[in-house]
């Protein structure tokens, strides 16, 4: 999930069952494979965004007994998060409610911060890595995983799924979010004063029956829900005449036995300093 300031835009997708399904699907092996390697017992370790931690048990059982924080700007999320914690019984996690422009941490305190599908919503991108690298010890790791829109895909494409895509990223954009961060992280981080910066890419993917019917119902209940139709609306992006019309190829494209569809994501490990 996203930190954002009580000033900034509205969290692009919100915290409907439907996406938080989405993050449950979420793990340290599907969404961290990058950076689970890197992690050493007794390491220090922040969840920028944790969400509902799904992602932060398994930082915990990487680092154990070192520490995991995890915080969250949603309330809500953070109570899940508690219960994922007790669930699988992590006494070296906790969870806190706040604000990634203005961390409750000490300088100079982690070895790692790791964020997922982050930065992406933060306008303020060189703000909130401002406050990664204060809370970072001199040499420690950002590892942090973003979308790049234009290489996710649905196969077979149409034109109508292609424009329901650039809608989304516009929504996004709209509200102060950045759907093409991840190819553009190595640059931002440099300019940050990051150093020995290493990216990669990798893709969620839905291509068998279970995970293509999972990809379908979320779409279908999260991008054509009345909160996001009107959202799309009032910013004048699209009309609901386009919404009826995406819905009819989204359910074509379901149909088909060809279907496939990913999205896209840019990591990036840096060293701070």
């Amino acid at each position: 999930m996203t930190e954002q300031s009580a000033a900034s835009r509205a969290y692009t997708m919100g915290y409907s069952e439907e996406f938080l399904q989405l993050l449950d699907r979420r793990n340290a092996q599907n969404s961290a494979a990058y950076l689970l390697p890197l992690l050493e017992p007794g390491m220090r370790v922040l969840d920028l965004g944790c969400g509902p931690g799904t992602i932060s048990v398994g930082l915990a059982e990487a680092v154990n007994p070192g520490e995991v924080q995890g915080i969250d700007m949603e309330a809500s999320q953070i109570d899940l998060a508690h219960a994922a914690a007790a669930a699988g019984g992590h006494s070296n996690i906790s969870f806190h409610v706040g604000n990634a422009l203005d961390l409750p941490f000490d300088s100079d305190y982690f070895d790692v911060v790791h964020a997922h599908a982050v930065i992406m919503h933060i306008p303020d991108t060189e703000a909130v890595l401002s406050q990664v690298r204060r809370v970072l010890k001199p040499g420690g790791l950002f590892a942090s995983r973003d979308l790049i829109a234009e290489s996710s895909f649905i196969e077979p494409a149409s034109d109508g799924l292609r424009e329901a895509w650039e809608t989304f990223t516009n929504l996004m954009r709209g509200n102060g979010g950045h759907p093409e961060i991840g190819k553009e992280l190595n640059g931002i981080l440099l300019n940050a004063g990051f150093s020995d910066i290493r990216c990669s890419a990798s893709f969620d993917s839905y291509g068998t029956p279970p995970d293509l019917d999972f990809y379908y119902g979320f779409i279908v209940d999260w991008f054509f829900s009345p909160n996001v139709i009107a959202a799309v609306t009032g910013l004048g992006i699209a009309t609901q005449e386009k919404f009826d019309y995406w819905r009819g190829e989204l359910d074509a494209w379901r149909a088909n036995p060809r279907a496939f569809g990913a999205l896209a994501f840019g990591e990036c490990l840096a060293i701070n300093g």
